[in-house]
């Protein structure tokens, strides 16, 4: 008895571990393929299961979270410049198309072929600064392709992403100096553009400080040639000659004038006749020189015209001061 129990021990704990080896667990968001025979037999999910040892097998297993796949493609654009464009292509497997998924070889490397066929058919369509812009269409059609094309295969396409396009680092510097040159030229012209204003508006301040002062000398001398009007008739009233008037007159500005160079800051030394005779001999030139050429005085209507030397007679035969002479 003893001796059929040692020899029976070892097949039966063979036998029960070869049972027990036919429990396995499926993690969370996982799938697994069971084959008997090499043929398809069930998919298990989730939890603890039984397969027939040796009869069955775990053929393949599938994640069934949300996966990531960056596809880059060498292509050339419409001007003949190659790029790298990156394609990011997000999916999952469909839980109920495990099969589908089954049936399906390299799945992979048949989705980078659609992908690679996509891209190389848009991208030279366009000029390279088309392809940057047209970024999301060419990711928009990558998509459409591979849900036609994969669906029927248990891959659910959630999203396509065009992340990259990069050219060759020869055409990215010639690229860089190229708007680097553009900006440049903005700048200067900005920088022109505000000299520009900068000198009208100071021309056109000058031009109107010149307007204003032409228009206050004109002014002021309508104003002193008012006062001498004035001065002449009153001297006139009162008896004295046009002569010694005009003599009067300018001695009286002479004064003032040294009086106003007298007071300038600069001026610290004026040359003067020191004496009486000087004084008188300086008059008497002055009377001289307003009594040379002064012409013989009108009547009119009985009254007797003063004439000053720097009037001249308008065609109503009235006098009027020259002011361009003042």
């Amino acid at each position: 008895m003893e001796n059929i129990l040692l020899y029976a021990l070892p097949p039966i704990a063979i036998t029960i571990f070869v049972f027990l080896s036919g429990f396995f667990t499926v993690k969370h968001n996982t799938a697994l393929v069971i084959e008997r025979f090499g043929k398809f037999r069930a998919v298990r999910h989730a939890g603890l299961h039984f397969k027939i040892p040796v009869i069955d097998k775990v053929s393949d297993r599938y994640n069934l979270k949300i996966q990531q796949l960056d596809i880059p493609v060498e292509t050339k654009t419409k001007e003949n410049i190659f790029v790298v464009t990156t394609a990011s292509v997000q999916f999952k497997i469909n839980p109920d198309m495990i099969y589908e998924a089954y049936c399906i070889n390299e799945p992979y490397e048949q989705l980078i072929a659609h992908v690679y066929d996509v891209i190389r058919a848009e991208v030279p369509k366009l000029r390279l600064n088309e392809a940057f812009e047209s970024k999301d269409a060419i990711a928009a059609k990558v998509s459409d392709i591979l849900r036609e094309k994969m669906s029927k295969h248990g891959y659910t396409i959630l999203n396509v992403l065009t992340t990259d396009i990069e050219p060759d680092a020869h055409i990215k510097n010639a690229m860089n100096r190229i708007n680097a040159a553009d900006l440049e030229k903005s700048a200067a012209e900005y920088e022109a553009e505000a000299l520009r204003i900068n000198i009208l508006a100071k021309a056109t301040a000058e031009a109107e400080s010149k307007r204003l002062e032409g228009q206050g000398i004109a002014n002021q001398r309508r104003e002193i040639a008012k006062g001498l009007m004035e001065s002449v008739d009153v001297l006139g009233k009162a008896g004295i000659s046009t002569s010694e008037a005009s003599a009067l007159l300018m001695l009286t500005h002479h004064y003032d004038t040294l009086k106003g160079i007298g007071n300038e800051g600069k001026s610290n030394l004026i040359m003067m006749p020191n004496s009486p005779q000087d004084s008188k001999d300086m008059i008497n030139s002055m009377l001289s020189s307003f009594t040379k050429n002064v012409p013989a005085e009108p009547e009119n209507d009985g009254h007797k015209i003063i004439r000053f030397p720097n009037q001249a007679e308008n065609q109503a035969g009235d006098y009027e001061i020259l002011s361009n002479q003042l």
